[in-house]
């Protein structure tokens, strides 16, 4: 059985607990061994012994002990998979946890409750296939992004007001994969709180993404 780490913490604002708990259902459902922590000191443990890796703390500061831990265990493929602030807004002052992710949250302009549409960009790849362009009402993620990374779904900018609407139009990634050393990593923005990881789309992709990612 494949074995997975989750560890949540960090800014309460993003549920991280009730979000941690439906992740760790998605993956036991696939069937995944996993184990859910509330301390970072969890990253000190020898981490090659988990197949997949799922952060979800939001902000916050990591040792470095703990960090070149979790860098390694990735490059010597451990998988590593999350979504919006736990994984996208981790850490903020980690270039190098940045680096690794592909992407870092800069924005959400207009705040919560804004409706956008995701738009599916990768049809025949096995994370997006069969699915459809679909509607979310919540944050609007801007993302500072890694052009390493592939996209797998988009969502459009500007839809609410700001300084950055003279800009022009701008389709952000949503969804993206790249690689670390042997390690696989996949980032999906949606999630801020526990109701929106629950919709359907929303579940489908991180158990896609979560398998994916896995060694």
């Amino acid at each position: 059985m494949k074995k997975a780490l989750i560890f949540q913490g960090g800014w309460e604002g993003h549920e991280p607990e009730e979000v941690a708990d439906i992740l760790a259902g998605i993956l036991r459902e696939e069937p995944f061994d996993v184990k859910v922590t509330d301390t970072l000191k969890s990253l000190e443990e020898d981490l090659t012994v988990y197949d997949l890796i799922v952060p979800n703390w939001t902000q916050d500061s990591i040792l470095p002990e703990q960090l070149q831990s979790l860098l390694k265990a990735v490059e010597g493929g451990t998988g590593l998979a999350g979504l919006h602030g736990g994984m996208g807004d981790s850490f903020r002052m980690a270039t190098e946890y940045q680096f690794m992710v592909g992407g870092q949250w800069v924005a959400h302009p207009g705040n919560d409750g804004i409706e956008y549409q995701v738009n599916i960009k990768d049809g025949n790849h096995p994370l997006t296939e069969g699915m459809t362009n679909f509607i979310v009402k919540s944050e609007q993620y801007y993302m500072h992004v890694d052009p390493a990374v592939k996209v797998h779904a988009t969502t459009r900018f500007p839809i609410a007001d700001g300084p950055h609407k003279v800009n022009g139009e701008v389709d952000m990634p949503v969804v993206w994969t790249k690689g670390w050393g042997r390690g696989r990593v996949y980032y999906c923005a949606l999630g801020h709180v526990a109701e929106i990881v629950r919709m359907p789309e929303v579940i489908e992709l991180m158990r896609r993404g979560m398998k994916w990612a896995t060694r």
